[in-house]
């Protein structure tokens, strides 16, 4: 398989490591440097690749999913910080009936955690004593605040129990990717807590 990324951080790092010792061959590295240049230049770059990874920033998301339709490149979208474009990037792929995946997280941890955070805020429903909150932190290098696991998991909770969840969040050190949701009551405090390695 032939590969595109688009950004060269930790995961994008990663993912190359990988594709690399499996056989697989990458065939371009978009840096913070070009990924946001002519949207047609990436296009024509991007030729030959059977699929674009993007691990680079929000903002470049949508010229990213324009050029990926231009080349004919399914898109695999693992940055956050681009909800803002979100409609715009899904309307790009639809109208060229291109491909798309994406997700605020892809650890499988972390999407088993949103399952049993969906679960807690369920039953937490009928429980009007219990405030929800929401902490997340993350090393000082990580740009986006709040992580869009966190602002998933502040979905999650918002469709079950239908009133604003409150987020704080942390960028210090080297701090591990963390996220705790809480339901905090005048008896007692309930957490559930992930925590990345």
């Amino acid at each position: 398989m032939k590969l595109a990324l688009f950004g060269y951080g930790v995961m994008n790092q990663l993912i190359a490591a990988r594709a690399l010792a499996a056989g697989h061959q990458i065939i371009h590295i978009f840096t913070s440097s070009d990924a946001e240049g002519d949207v047609q230049e990436i296009a024509d770059a991007l030729r030959g690749a059977d699929v674009a990874i993007d691990f680079s920033v929000g903002s470049g998301v949508l010229s990213h999913a324009e050029a990926c339709t231009l080349a004919g490149v399914p898109l695999v979208v693992g940055t956050t910080g681009w909800q803002a474009d979100k409609d715009a990037v899904h309307q790009i792929i639809e109208q060229e009936k291109s491909a798309l995946i994406y997700g605020a997280n892809f650890s499988i941890g972390v999407n088993l955690f949103y399952r049993i955070v969906a679960s807690a805020a369920e039953l937490m429903q009928g429980a009007s004593d219990y405030a929800p909150f929401l902490e997340e932190a993350h090393h000082a290098r990580k740009k986006d605040a709040p992580s869009g696991t966190a602002l998933k998991l502040q979905d999650i909770l918002r469709a079950s129990l239908e009133r604003d969840i409150p987020v704080s969040c942390t960028r210090a050190g080297h701090i591990p990717g963390t996220h705790r949701v809480g339901f905090d009551s005048p008896a007692d405090q309930i957490t559930l807590t992930h925590t990345a390695r």
